[in-house]
């Protein structure tokens, strides 16, 4: 053999071994990635060729699955019992958009490719496992009473089970159908083109995802820090409060929405009967931004990372404030934001004594024989106040509701403790403020309890009729009485 078929040779082999090493790269490194895909049809005639699993509200199915016909090589679509009244707990299955929420996030578990296989023969065909079920915490009757109450409002409703951390209800409105958009056809085109285009963005979760000024009901975080400071050993201790209140460094004063209310240097309970913005003004830029924020933060503020599975958006405090703006974050304005979650869980965390159940809305996870593949515990505490300080919380709060701003909340057989807030909104207030309103119920003989917080952003109502008590008290209540049924 001479040396030009040598080098030939050489030169040959080094090309196999070079297609070699690609076509074992493609395989085994790049192949899952392509197989994964959105672009990859494949993937998709698999995820809908046979029914999805379930999600589970009060022991039924709300979601389903349906053929699609013989036109489309995607066998099945994502069907949706009362799909409007629980779109803020499933999101969405769409063949062409995606999932989102509680689709999403189990969406392997749903279609069967995240579930273990039964027996080695189903790994050697590549088959997927039969689909599982999402068993969700939401009662059925504390939902459809949200929903029911908001009614045409802009809004959002959350309540939680203080003790268990199980949420029991949530819905935001104007909600959507998700059966509209869950396939591929011109249909769900054209209800997807009219969804985006809507400036309400009814598949916005506002209970979950949105973040705006809680106002007034921000004032329990604040009494809780001046508590906890020692800024003020009880709450009918009279607090040193002028009224109205002149902001630090400033020559802007702090009103309050009634000025016969008896704010002056009132005391807590007081200031939270009436809802004396002087007061809290005082206490938050007497106590500084900082001891604010550090009880802020353990109620959960400014944590990123708020999963119930469905990660919730961040409520915010401000860390770089001076002392008038401090003040103003004292009566939940300025740049403090709160998710309806959030207020729901500071209502939640006082009516535990002080501790934080871990919100959930999630109870397990099953595979398709209905054994759990993963189950989320109840409780998981975490103190965020004194006991003490959360009893002296509660007695306020019920006084709010005895003879106070949220009268609205009374309940016959419960003991009921509750928080208004209105908050401005747009440059100088120049828009429909927010109606907000949180409480928490124990029915007197069963021991049932919920927390809840409502949000209303927009309604019919007139822009000096707008309250937290006019409009979100009664949803609040609602739902509280659903959740304290047998």
């Amino acid at each position: 053999m001479n040396k030009t078929i040598r080098r030939a040779s050489v030169f040959t082999l080094l090309l196999v071994f070079a297609l070699l090493v690609r076509a074992t790269w493609v395989q085994f490194y790049d192949g899952q990635a392509l197989a994964n895909s959105e672009d990859n049809r494949r993937t998709k005639i698999s995820q809908y060729a046979n029914p999805l699993g379930d999600i589970i509200v009060g022991g039924k199915a709300v979601t389903g699955s349906t053929k699609t016909g013989e036109s489309s090589d995607l066998k099945y679509k994502r069907t949706y019992t009362d799909g409007s009244l629980y779109s803020a707990v499933t999101g969405f299955t769409s063949q062409v958009y995606g999932a989102t929420q509680l689709e999403g996030i189990y969406q392997g578990v749903l279609d069967g490719t995240d579930v273990e296989l039964k027996t080695p023969a189903d790994a050697l065909t590549g088959k997927n496992a039969d689909p599982g079920d999402v068993l969700t915490t939401i009662d059925p009757g504390v939902q459809k009473a949200a929903y029911s109450a908001l009614g045409d409002k802009k809004g959002a409703a959350v309540a939680i089970d203080p003790k268990s951390g199980r949420i029991l209800g949530m819905v935001s409105t104007p909600s959507f159908d998700p059966s509209k958009i869950s396939g591929s056809g011109d249909s769900d085109a054209a209800a997807w083109k009219k969804l985006s285009k809507d400036e309400d963005s009814p598949t916005t979760n506002r209970a979950l995802k949105q973040a705006l000024p809680p106002g007034s009901t921000f004032k329990l975080v604040v009494a809780a820090a001046a508590l906890e400071n020692g800024l003020y050993s009880s709450v009918d201790e009279k607090t040193d409060s002028p009224n109205p209140y002149k902001l630090p460094g400033t020559t802007t004063y702090l009103k309050n929405e009634n000025a016969s209310a008896p704010c002056e240097n009132a005391t807590i309970r007081t200031a939270l009967q009436y809802s004396c913005n002087n007061v809290f003004g005082k206490i938050a830029a007497d106590l500084g931004k900082d001891k604010v924020r550090a009880t802020a933060e353990k109620f959960g503020f400014n944590d990123a990372k708020t999963d119930v599975p469905v990660r919730a958006a961040e409520s915010y405090y401000p860390s770089k404030m001076d002392s008038a703006q401090t003040a103003l974050s004292g009566i939940g304005q300025f740049d403090v934001t709160a998710t309806p979650m959030q207020i729901a869980m500071v209502s939640a965390t006082i009516a535990n004594g002080g501790e934080q159940a871990s919100p959930h809305m999630v109870s397990q996870v099953t595979d398709s024989d209905g054994d759990a593949v993963k189950s989320f515990k109840d409780g998981d505490n975490t103190r965020v106040i004194s006991k003490s300080t959360a009893s002296q919380l509660q007695s306020a709060m019920e006084t709010v509701v005895s003879k106070g701003t949220a009268t609205v909340a009374q309940m016959d057989g419960a003991t009921v403790g509750g928080k208004t807030g209105t908050a401005q909104h747009g440059e100088n207030n120049s828009q429909t403020p927010y109606a907000w309103f949180t409480s928490y119920a124990k029915d007197d003989s069963s021991g049932k309890e919920v927390a809840v917080a409502v949000l209303v952003e927009q309604s019919s109502t007139a822009r000096s009729e707008v309250s937290g008590s006019g409009l979100a008290g009664p949803v609040a209540k609602s739902m509280m009485e659903a959740a304290l049924k047998d």
